[in-house]
């Protein structure tokens, strides 16, 4: 228990500020806050995995969290069958295209290496096969997008239960990690960090632009999720019952009847709400918990020393018969499959996917400051510095607004100083991030949570 001091500390400052948001402010934004910790907890603990157990700088997060929105519009949206009759086949017959275009090449490089004219045969392979696949497809997403551009135009998905999206957002980004891998994973630190960043957005420009897949900047709004919606708990006799018996100290303070029913309603509605997210939360922490038991149980195992062990001297290593290769190739997609689950949970959570909004400054920087924030190769860190930095990125503007109504009291509101100050509360984030990360680096540069080696 002494061993976990500094962890149960931490977590129960956490906790403290949470619960001051719900009283300060509502119940509401505290569990929405909430949420998003616990979904960059499952990020910080993918990239930590990356980092902290191998000591690969992997700065395509965001292109592995857009692969698992992805994953929730193509499994929980339903199928659209105008879509599917005017062009769904020319896109299947094209995914047979590429489909074998890959084995053709794979085994042209694997059983003849000595024909003199094989890369020109892949390079014919690959020419012939861009000019079909572009031949065969044009026409079919150009009828796929304007079926109802203004609602669908795109194929939709195959109209699951949204959970499995986020097992499909897993599988997504390991697979397109292992393509990566085995491709980047030779370079050397630095480029292999410039590499997966332009991989990622390559990654995001696409979906973006595939508009027969995605909807692209359209975007795909009404999402499945695995919890009631709000509107219709507002209407269930159950849930309506519930709030008034819990609310029935202060609703028998009131005599009006019509009072009675207008601020019974407003106190279903927000209950509503808070109901929501306490479901999300529940889901969120059990998925939390999951990956700390298991990536816990992996970090102190033969098998996380020995990723300790590349990591810290990978010429020591490779000289003990390790495979240094193979086992940063394993890391590499187990992390991005961690990262691809939190993008599909953060799409669920929000009821819309937006691929837009990807940038690298939401999904690949800020969740590099949690990690080092928190405490690189100490989940515990991790995680911590996911709720530490997620707090700190939606707060900063209450708190900054706070503070210059505070110091400019005694100005006037037409102030040009106060009115500039004001207005530039929310951009007050990036300044509070920075400088926190400056603090960390210079008096706690291992984190708030340092790597801790328990010697067996």
């Amino acid at each position: 228990m002494r061993n976990y001091a500094n962890v149960i500390a931490a977590y129960s400052v956490m906790l403290i500020l949470i619960i001051l948001v719900g009283i300060f402010q509502s119940w509401s934004i505290a569990l929405s806050i909430l949420n998003y910790c616990l979904i960059s907890a499952v990020m910080t603990i993918g990239a930590n995995i990356q980092w902290g157990y191998a000591g690969l700088i992997n700065f395509g997060i965001m292109g592995y969290t857009a692969l698992g929105g992805l994953a929730v519009v193509l499994v929980s949206v339903a199928p659209v069958p105008e879509a599917w009759s005017v062009g769904g086949l020319n896109l299947l017959i094209c995914l047979f295209l590429i489909f074998s275009m890959v084995i053709s090449i794979r085994i042209i490089i694997k059983k003849y290496k000595l024909l003199k004219n094989k890369y020109s045969i892949i390079a014919g392979i690959i020419i012939l096969g861009i000019i079909l696949i572009r031949f065969i497809s044009a026409p079919a997403i150009e009828a796929i997008e304007a079926i109802d551009p203004a609602k669908t135009g795109f194929l939709g998905g195959l109209g699951l239960p949204v959970l499995f999206s986020w097992i499909v957002g897993g599988l997504f980004a390991a697979g397109v990690a292992f393509v990566i891998g085995k491709i980047a994973l030779g370079l050397r630190a630095d480029y292999l960090a410039i590499a997966t960043l332009l991989i990622a957005e390559i990654i995001v420009s696409i979906i973006k632009h595939e508009d027969w897949l995605s909807r692209g900047v359209k975007n795909v709004i009404g999402l499945k999720r695995p919890a009631p919606y709000e509107i219709d708990l507002q209407n269930s006799e159950w849930f309506i019952n519930l709030v008034e018996k819990f609310n029935s100290s202060k609703l028998n303070l009131v005599n009006s009847v019509s009072d009675y029913q207008d601020i019974l309603k407003q106190l279903v509605i927000d209950a509503s709400s808070v109901y929501v997210k306490l479901c999300f939360t529940g889901l969120f922490l059990i998925v939390v918990i999951a990956l700390l038991i298991l990536t816990q149980r992996a970090l102190y195992s033969p098998w996380g020393r020995k990723m300790r062990a590349i990591r810290d001297n990978e010429i020591s290593a490779a000289a003990m018969g390790k495979n240094i290769v193979k086992e940063h190739l394993l890391i590499f997609v187990l992390g991005s499959a961690i990262v691809g689950l939190a993008g599909a949970m953060m799409v669920t959570n929000d009821g819309l996917f937006t691929p837009g909004s990807y940038r690298p400054m939401r999904y690949t920087f800020v969740i590099w400051v949690m990690v080092i924030v928190g405490g690189t190769g100490n989940n515990f860190g991790a995680i911590l510095g996911g709720f530490v930095v997620w707090f700190l990125w939606v707060q900063a503007a209450p708190i900054s607004l706070f503070l210059i109504n505070l110091f400019t009291a005694h100005l006037p509101e037409t102030n040009d100083l106060k009115v500039h100050l004001i207005n530039s509360a929310p951009y007050f984030r990036f300044l509070i991030i920075g400088i926190g990360l400056l603090f960390i680096m210079r008096y706690r540069p291992q984190g708030i949570l340092p790597e801790k080696i328990v010697k067996n």
